[in-house]
């Protein structure tokens, strides 16, 4: 086997505008795409990918520091396939200063990029190193912006639909009254039909009791889920929705870890749990998987269908995979969709690498 000795760790920090895609219209993501690329390099030459898009967190250069002074240093010269214990001892050195946030996410970065040097390693895409469920995953179109307000989300929704999508997911809190919310998703269902699954993304815009009376005027429009509806610290607001609400009240994005979800794993009333990569890696995500097939909960992780793939194609408990298009034009290839399902890739490792002029032209200085 290849030396997987661990030589250096190399930080990117990359500034790009938009794709020009007119179905990004609406969005409120920032004003371009800032993201935190990791190369974990082995003596044998042998080098993995992580990145974090940070969406509209000003955070690249803290989390760039972050790698650099705290992490970095406990990496080198340790085995790439010690991911586990290399999981474990960044966690702990961070503990007092971390436990989530930045140093989470920056972990998170050379997780990825260590399970992409395993893969290589072994000449498996991770989906079949972590054991092989299914190829296909159902995939929904997200994205329809609260900012394209009803007509905008509509005509998305609809062009997502002619695509082969099955479900599509929509924005509602933050820009007024939820009657108007309510106007909008009937918008939606009108332009989508009734066989169409329609999620709807609160962002944490509402109190439990806004969702409660929401919620309920929101029936008649048949929604699928109502994601994130309250803070993620109100763990009580989400039971009292999911206790008053016959659809289901799904989360977890914004939560760091096994941990940080512990209070729905002890009460386990939401059915669909939504983790997200730039919070925990693959490492952590995998063990969320797990415990929540436990309590019969299903996994529908958050965005980066490109990563995600690979998890969902290695458990049972996998539901949705969310495709948003954020980074698809930044990619030599990335996984396939079509006809409302993603297709895990064969290539080893995650079998994600940059077009090399986004590695150029983008690094901010």
């Amino acid at each position: 086997m290849a030396d997987l000795t661990i030589r250096e760790i190399r930080t990117s920090l990359l500034r790009m505008p938009w794709a020009d895609d007119p179905w990004m219209k609406g969005h409120a993501l920032g004003p371009q795409r800032d993201l935190v690329v990791v190369e974990v390099v082995t003596a044998s030459g042998l080098t993995g990918m992580g990145y974090l898009h940070l969406l509209n967190l000003p955070l690249q250069r803290t989390i760039g520091a972050c790698i650099e002074e705290a992490l970095a240093p406990r990496v080198i010269g340790r085995d790439a396939t010690a991911v586990e214990a290399i999981w474990r001892d960044l966690w702990r050195a961070t503990l007092t200063g971390g436990r989530g946030g930045v140093t989470a996410m920056a972990q998170s970065a050379i997780d990825i990029a260590l399970w992409d040097v395993v893969g290589k390693a072994a000449g498996l895409p991770l989906h079949r190193l972590w054991g092989h469920f299914r190829s296909q995953i159902p995939v929904y179109g997200s994205g329809c912006f609260r900012g394209a307000l009803g007509e905008g989300m509509a005509a998305k929704a609809k062009w997502y639909v002619d695509q082969g999508y099955k479900a599509i997911k929509m924005q509602a809190a933050h820009i007024g009254d939820w009657r108007q919310d309510v106007r909008n998703l009937r918008m939606v269902r009108d332009a989508v039909g009734p066989d169409v699954d329609i999620m709807i993304d609160i962002n944490m815009g509402w109190t439990a009791d806004q969702t409660i009376i929401a919620g309920r005027a929101m029936l008649d429009y048949d929604p699928y889920w109502l994601e994130e509806p309250v803070l993620a610290d109100d763990f009580a607001g989400y039971l009292r929705c999911a206790d008053a609400l016959p659809t289901r009240i799904v989360g977890g994005e914004s939560h760091f870890g096994r941990d940080d979800l512990k209070p729905f794993f002890e009460h386990p009333k939401l059915p669909i749990l939504q983790p997200d990569p730039m919070r925990g890696g693959f490492t952590e995500l995998r063990k969320i998987a797990t415990v929540g097939a436990t309590w019969g909960m299903t996994f529908a992780p958050h965005l980066f269908p490109e990563l995600n793939v690979h998890i969902l194609a290695s458990i049972p408990n996998g539901l949705w995979a969310e495709q948003m298009g954020l980074l698809d034009d930044v990619w030599i290839s990335h996984p396939k969709i079509e006809n409302g399902f993603i297709t895990a890739p064969e290539t080893p490792g995650h079998g994600l690498a940059f077009k090399p002029e986004v590695l150029k032209d983008f690094v901010l200085k």
